[in-house]
Parts: structure tokens; sequence; C-alpha cells
């Protein structure tokens, strides 16, 4: 902005005195010119040495509760080619990796806040210190990596999506969200286990070098046929029986009658109640639906509901094939 700024001033100057103009006029032009160039000069003095208007990077000055650190959600992203070609730090060439795939390393984590905060990434997207992402020197841009604690086996989900830390003893800068999951904001570093979760195009999931998977089995979803789900199940587990007293008194009325429809989307089902409950919680707060995990024979099965709008539910639908979840259909309950 201030080498555009300058360009400007320089084509004023410049313009003004190759007119023939009386000294006084051209006196009063230049003193102009001056003044400007001093504000511009006092203004910019801070980032002479470099973006942040922070020295020292910090956590947030104040937190009214505890950030959310729910897991970044793993899918297939394209890397970005712009992010692919080689660079240099202090000094140091960088060459990143072509995939991600089948990558795992051990060192030490350090985490980045508030001097960061609200700046570029080197993705070109704005870091948010409460959201799960990360840094790394390497990877593909973008990335998705799982990072367990070993000091206290805590894990975390997060989305690479900046270049760092550049500092010989550490392999990635986390979120100060991702660092206060993993239980370890309170100081500088803590040693972790890094396995990238690699998504190809056809939603084949490789998690570390673990071998590839389909991506209902890496959720550890029961592989059966959406159409035999809904033939074996056709309401959810939920359902309160139209006919009971309960339903009348405390279900919305659509007619004359009381009887109203609520339609609820089945996602997926489950054999892990853990990986369930993470699913359900962020599902949940991204479509803003509440969610429901009704178990049977030991799978849960996770759904989306009631949805009293059909386009809504259109919307969700499409919305959850596009993220990954092919399967997912809707199941009409009478309430």
């Amino acid at each position: 902005m201030l080498q555009r700024l300058f360009s400007e001033l320089d084509f004023v100057t410049v313009g003004l005195f190759n007119q023939n103009l009386a000294n006084g006029q051209r006196s009063r032009y230049a003193l102009a010119v001056f003044i400007v160039l001093a504000l511009v000069g006092c203004q910019s003095a801070p980032t002479q040495s470099g973006r942040y208007t922070q020295k020292q990077d910090s956590a947030p000055k104040h937190v009214a509760k505890k950030p959310e650190t729910l897991d970044a959600v793993p899918k297939y992203e394209a890397y970005r080619m712009f992010n692919s070609r080689p660079y240099k730090v202090l000094g140091k060439h960088y060459t990143p990796m072509n995939s991600g795939k089948g990558y795992e390393e051990i060192g030490y984590a350090s985490w980045y806040g508030q001097k960061f905060h609200g700046h570029l990434t080197s993705n070109g997207e704005t870091y948010n210190m409460f959201a799960m992402s990360a840094a790394h020197k390497t990877l593909p841009l973008p990335s998705y990596v799982r990072v367990t604690n070993l000091e206290n086996n805590k894990q975390a989900i997060v989305r690479v999506n900046d270049r760092g830390p550049f500092h010989d003893d550490r392999i990635i800068d986390l979120s100060y969200a991702a660092a206060v999951k993993l239980g370890y904001h309170s100081k500088g570093t803590a040693k972790v286990k890094l396995e990238v979760i690699h998504f190809d195009e056809q939603n084949n999931v490789t998690v570390g070098n673990n071998p590839t998977v389909t991506y209902d089995e890496y959720l550890g979803i029961a592989v059966v046929p959406a159409p035999s789900l809904a033939a074996t199940s056709p309401t959810p587990p939920v359902t309160t029986s139209p006919g009971t007293e309960d339903t009348n008194e405390s279900s919305p009325a659509k007619g004359s009658d009381g009887v109203s429809d609520a339609i609820y989307i089945q996602v997926a089902a489950l054999s892990s109640a853990e990986k369930a409950k993470s699913i359900s919680n962020v599902l949940s707060a991204l479509y803003q639906i509440p969610a429901h995990l009704p178990v049977a024979d030991n799978i849960y099965k996770l759904q989306l509901g009631p949805i009293h709008d059909e386009a809504v539910v259109a919307e969700v639908l499409e919305q959850l094939k596009q993220n990954g979840y092919p399967n997912a259909y809707a199941i009409t309950q009478t309430m």
C-alpha cells in the first residue's frame, strides 16, 4: 500500500514541477508533498521491523471461557500449487512435499497465538488462534494432521494452512486452541506424534503409515447400504409412538388433529461411541441442528433432527453428501 502511495506522490510531484508554475506555487506544493511524506513515514515506522504489532507472541489477553476445541473435520482438499514451490527463510531452504500420504513424525510442537491472530497465513487465509489449525515447514497446504501429545496421550486433529515453525528443534506450530486441547498451552512446547490424515479424490483415507481404508471404515461406520438401513429401521429409535398421550401434548400441532411430521437425517451408523459423539458434536454445531445417537446392537446411529422444513432437509443432505457422507438419507417421523 505504501509503495503504491509513494508512486502516486512521485507522479504528482513530477507533474507539478514540469508545469510552468510560479515559484510560490512550487514552494507550496513541495511543502505539501513533504508533509504528506513525513506523516506516512511516521505512520509506517512500526512496520519497518515486521508486519506484526507485537514483538513477542502471547496467549490471548482475555478469554471469557475455554475456547472451542472441536477437531477439524478432515476431507479431500486439492493442494494449492502456489504453496508447493521451494522457499527460503532465515538462510535455510525448504522444499514442500508433493503429498502428505503416509507421513508420520515425532518431535516437539510449539504454539502461536495473539501476535499472529488476524494476519494472513501462507495459505492466503486469515489466522485464527481459536481455530484448530497449524503450521508446518514442508507438508502440502492444506493438510489434515492428527497430533498426539505423547506426554498425556491427548489428541487433536488440525488443518495445516501455514508455514513454520522455523526452529530446528520443533516440527509443528499449533494454534492456541489446539494447544489448549492437547494440554500444553501453559508452557511453550510438548513432545508430539504427527500423523497425516490423507484423503484422495475417491474419499479413501490413509492415517499416517497405516493401510488405506474407505471413508466408512475410517469413521467406523457399519458397512451397510443406506436402503438396507432404511428397510430395517424406517424410523429412528428415538421415535415416540404417535398414539401416546405425551406425543400429542409436547409436539407442535400441524393441523386440527394436532399431528405434525418431522424429518430426521440419518447421517451414519458407527460402532465407536466416542467417534460418534465427536462427529455428532461437529455436525450439530455446523448445521445448528440437534444431534441424536440412538443405539441398537452396539451400533450408534448418528441422526440430525427433528427438522420441520423440507427445504432445509434438502439443503443439509446436499451439503452432507458433498462433505463425505454420501449415504445420508432422510426419515419422516410423525410426532
